[in-house]
């Protein structure tokens, strides 16, 4: 109907449909007005069927729903992904608390159902996502610890921003730094800690002084407590993200210590509980919407068989405040 009332081909109302640049000006003004004229709009089960694709990726997030709808680095990976995908034909939906069934949503994804699959906060232990690799395009926030060998994955450098963050506080005169590590079956986890560590001890202090939280702020003031609790000097914290440096002010305030004059805090992320925070917190700033933006654009790449490089290493940058 399009063709006919443009006065020109079907195949021609395909490429300008579908954006291709080749189409004569004229022609392609001819079957944008027909569109308009027929409210015409492509079918997607029809393209389906022709290509063999959904035009559907699907974010996939092993955590549980509440935690991912309290932390804000979802959100922002999220309208990354969101911001390139609108360039494109493709729409994303997203499956969280995977691990609580992960045949369900192996089935769901290897079901036909979309053409590929971004995963964010993956543990060592997940099993939703363990065997998709060579199956369905797949991009990782952060290198995976397991089968990283073939993985595509987009990350900031975890562990030189630690070395930055721990580096503020020595420099700073700070002699007893302790550490809120992230959980050890996660890439940001180990990383930051690795960069705390190779920080203090090159600069000839104390490694013990470890707690580790889950990455909320719960986590950060429970971890907080438990290095108080040993009884040694402490004079700087460097938080492994900003939710956990939030926690670790309500613990630090609540036994009478300042900050930052008894205890200087650093966070990473930059992120809402960062400005938040009284005074507002020393943090590294992590490229979160960039991240998810790159992240999509690299699967699209993968899906649609365009070459693609496997590894994507985004900077950090400190972004000094009060705390320290």
């Amino acid at each position: 109907m399009v063709a006919a009332l443009a006065g020109v081909s079907r195949a021609t109302v395909s490429r300008v449909v579908n954006g291709a640049p080749s189409v004569d000006p004229q022609l392609a003004s001819s079957v944008e007005k027909a569109v308009r004229t027929l409210n015409y709009v492509p079918n997607r089960a029809a393209r389906t069927l022709a290509s063999r694709r959904t035009y559907t990726v699907t974010l996939l997030v092993p955590e549980s729903t509440s935690k991912v709808f309290a932390d804000p680095f979802f959100a922002t990976v999220v309208e990354g992904v969101a911001r390139y995908l609108n360039t494109t034909e493709y729409m994303l939906n997203m499956v969280t608390s995977s691990e609580a069934n992960p045949e369900k949503t192996r089935r769901y994804l290897m079901g036909g159902n979309v053409d590929g699959v971004l995963v964010v906060s993956h543990h060592t232990g997940d099993h939703s996502w363990a065997h998709l690799n060579g199956s369905l395009p797949l991009v990782f926030a952060g290198r995976p610890l397991i089968n990283a060998k073939d993985s595509y994955f987009v990350e900031v450098d975890n562990e030189e921003g630690a070395v930055a963050a721990t580096a503020r506080l020595v420099e700073s005169g700070r002699r007893h730094i302790a550490t809120i590590a992230g959980p050890q079956d996660m890439p940001p986890g180990v990383d930051r800690l690795a960069g705390w560590r190779t920080t203090v001890l090159e600069a000839g202090l104390d490694d013990a002084l470890v707690e580790t939280g889950d990455f909320t702020v719960t986590s950060g003031a429970a971890a907080m407590r438990r290095l108080l609790g040993r009884g040694k000097p402490l004079d700087g914290v460097f938080a492994a993200n900003d939710q956990m440096a939030a926690g670790a002010y309500s613990v630090i305030k609540e036994r009478g210590l300042r900050i930052p004059e008894d205890i200087a805090v650093v966070g990473f992320d930059d992120d809402y509980y960062a400005t938040s925070v009284s005074p507002a917190l020393t943090t590294i700033h992590h490229p979160i919407a960039a991240l998810g933006e790159k992240m999509a654009e690299l699967l699209v790449e993968l899906i649609e068989g365009r070459p693609a490089e496997r590894i994507h290493r985004l900077p950090t940058s400190l972004v000094v405040r009060e705390s320290a």
